[in-house]
């Protein structure tokens, strides 16, 4: 009797998958309080064919998804709660990776190029090149993006012109393509059995085929062809930047609800630096362990790590810059290059800041945030020093499975969660205020920029004869 009230005092529940570039997580909450009641997660595999490509399998994908679902199906009825309780599951997913699949067999035409993949410099160039002016903001008006290697349509480009398979399945209309909300969305509505092939406004907005304006895809546009994020909400009117940002759709919360608009900084290398100290240098065994490496000398010692491996994203858009490490002396050690790589991530949200608060106007009062790297309590301060602003921290850090969670509660049809603010519970959090001198910041920072100028244009692409006279290329690294 006891068990049967306590399910019956939770109520509606709702789920979230939340597919990130480097895992997969299933979170099951209680619409009414908004508690996290069980989640489980699975690491996800990366490959790198050649330099400056990436890549994740797709059915491992789906494969964690199913395994996370079970798995926390499985806590919870050993909690005694009632999975027949959850009523909507909400998609969050890492943005821009591209698939392609055939719709008769369910299969993947290739593996998923992953957004931080570089392969498709080379169509970008050419699309730049075609632009009055050879000018990368040529579709912004549009978009709200420029014509870069992050965005799904020319990772499409490429698998349409290099994969037989995918050519082929376009050729006799069997070839679906999306990003990975779809390709889950699809698998588990029925697949090849009728699964519904679709994705929303947030995902569509960073293909480059679809426009924030009208909210639809672009004809014209349609023509051609493990992260950190910093999210500003401008509201109904999208805000064209001046500084490097990107303009998208921040949620559109039904189908006849006003769509709201953002701007957003990436940068492109945030968790994953820890993971290339970990896998390609060796120095450290876990995240936990950078923590402490870096805690044990709290200063760099005027060491810079500008992790820009796959080019810097926001503000520059600077595919040609590569990973540098600079201002080594005889007394750097790997403590001091840790530290240096936890300020790397908080100098770069600084940049973005910054662009921010010149578009916008209004200067950002306090920085909230979320995620995995969120439990670094050092990275926590160390981001309140350089920004010299406040960062508050949600005692329960998946905000974002819990933002998928609460539109799908939401959603018509299903109405369990209710979205009213005077509805809404309050979340608990910690708040990092700054602890060191705007000066020693600034001084800091400007050290920093020092070394991103350094960066660039490290790779160029130039003509080269070989023995018969014949012209070629080779890659400068």
């Amino acid at each position: 009797m006891a068990a049967s009230s306590h399910r019956i005092m939770l109520g509606p529940l709702v789920a979230a998958i939340d597919q990130g570039t480097s895992s997969t997580r299933f979170l099951v909450f209680n619409s009414k309080t908004a508690e996290l009641l069980s989640h489980h997660q699975v690491e996800i595999k990366q490959s790198f064919p050649k330099e400056g490509w990436v890549e994740e399998d797709p059915k491992e994908i789906l494969q964690s998804v199913y395994e996370c679902m079970e798995r926390t199906c499985e806590k919870l009825t050993q909690l005694n709660i009632d999975i027949t309780n959850i009523k909507a599951i909400g998609v969050t997913n890492q943005r821009e990776t591209t698939l392609v699949w055939d719709k008769e067999t369910g299969e993947p035409l290739y593996n998923a190029i992953v957004w931080l993949d570089l392969r498709t410099q080379s169509t970008v160039e050419r699309l730049i090149n075609k632009t009055p002016g050879r000018n990368k903001n040529h579709l912004k008006h549009k978009t709200g993006l420029p014509i870069s290697t992050y965005f799904s349509a020319v990772k499409l480009r490429w698998l349409m012109d290099n994969v037989a398979e995918v050519h082929e399945a376009i050729v006799s209309h069997r070839a679906m393509f999306g990003t990975v909300d779809s390709w889950l969305i699809w698998c588990l509505t029925g697949g090849k059995s009728g699964g519904v092939h679709c994705t929303d406004v947030t995902n569509a907005s960073r293909t480059m085929l679809f426009n924030i304006h009208t909210m639809d895809w672009d004809p014209e546009l349609c023509k051609y062809g493990t992260g950190c994020f910093l999210l500003r909400n401008t509201g109904a009117k999208p805000v064209m930047s001046d500084h490097g940002l990107l303009t998208t759709v921040a949620y559109k919360l039904g189908r006849d609800k006003p769509a709201c608009y953002a701007l957003e900084g990436s940068v492109a290398i945030a968790g994953a630096v820890v993971r290339w100290l970990q896998d390609n240098l060796g120095i450290i065994s876990s995240s936990e362990e950078l923590e402490k490496l870096a805690a044990s000398v709290c200063t760099s010692y005027g060491c810079y790590f500008v992790p820009a491996f796959s080019g810097l994203y926001a503000p520059y858009w600077e595919p040609s810059a590569r990973g540098i490490i600079c201002g080594l002396t005889q007394f750097t050690n790997k403590s001091h290059l840790a530290f240096a790589a936890l300020e790397a991530v908080c100098f770069q949200t600084r940049e973005i800041l910054d662009a921010m608060n010149q578009d916008s106007g209004i200067p950002l009062t306090q920085l909230q945030v979320d995620g995995g790297m969120t439990s670094n309590r050092l990275l926590m301060q160390l981001q309140a020093d350089i920004l010299c602003i406040p960062v508050v921290k949600p005692s329960m850090p998946e905000t974002t499975a819990l933002g998928a969670a609460m539109a799908a509660g939401a959603a018509e049809g299903v109405s369990v969660w209710s979205l009213n603010p005077e509805d809404l519970t309050e979340v608990t959090s910690e708040k990092f205020e700054p602890q060191i001198n705007p000066e020693e910041s600034e001084y800091r920072y400007a050290r920093w920029k020092k070394a991103v100028q350094k960066s660039m244009n490290w790779e160029t692409t130039e003509p080269v004869f070989n023995g018969n006279g014949e012209q070629g290329h080779i890659t400068l690294t």
